[in-house]
């Protein structure tokens, strides 16, 4: 999609320092008005402007536009990823899998699931999805891989079936509360020991 790069990958011009405030103000309500109820479709960078006490050039000066700007509000409510030690395969995926859909700010659980939906309907708001995973599915990816080449895993594995393996649990546990009596704290633990016992070396 034509406006979909973010301020975090666009080149900045010289001049007057940008405001963080004025950026904070401007993710924030994105999230707000997300939470509210707000669908992607109906969101508009007038409602963002008004609820962020900016004006709308102040909002296109740091976004190319309302897809850029989204995929920036959504980074920041799924959060950091995750750093892996890189010395057990093992820990390095509890650590990750414990990090999918587990999100800091309570705004997520209004807004993720509503995500869902619209990213089925819409192209582009696929792709916005993708661009938001991508790099936490390449953080699994690159542990998997380190386990092949120290042979902790096995040699033949295919490493996109065991990703959706590590994550579907989690998903569907965290955004459905698919079974409320399982613990959300050892669950990491035991899906990964769950998917371990089929890929390891032997």
């Amino acid at each position: 999609m034509s406006d979909m790069t973010s301020t975090a990958d666009a080149p900045r011009s010289p001049g007057r320092p940008r405001s963080v405030r004025a950026d904070e103000a401007i993710i924030e309500a994105t999230l707000d008005l997300l939470a509210e109820g707000s669908t992607i479709e109906a969101l508009s960078i007038e409602a963002i402007a008004s609820r962020a006490g900016v004006g709308k050039a102040t909002i296109y000066r740091r976004w190319a536009g309302k897809d850029a700007l989204l995929l920036d509000a959504l980074r920041r409510l799924k959060g950091v990823l995750p750093q892996p030690a890189g010395h057990s395969v093992r820990d390095d995926l509890v650590l990750i899998v414990g990090a999918v859909g587990h999100n800091i700010d309570p705004r997520a659980a209004k807004i993720m699931p509503c995500l869902v939906p619209e990213v089925n309907r819409s192209p582009d708001h696929f792709q916005l999805y993708q661009n938001i995973i991508e790099p936490r599915r390449q953080l699994m990816r690159e542990v998997l891989r380190r386990g092949i080449r120290t042979g902790e895993l096995r040699a033949d594995l295919d490493v996109e079936v065991t990703m959706a393996l590590l994550t579907g649990p989690m998903l569907i546990q965290r955004m459905l509360r698919w079974h409320p009596d399982l613990d959300d704290l050892i669950l990491p633990e035991k899906v990964v020991d769950a998917v371990l016992e089929g890929i390891r070396a032997r």
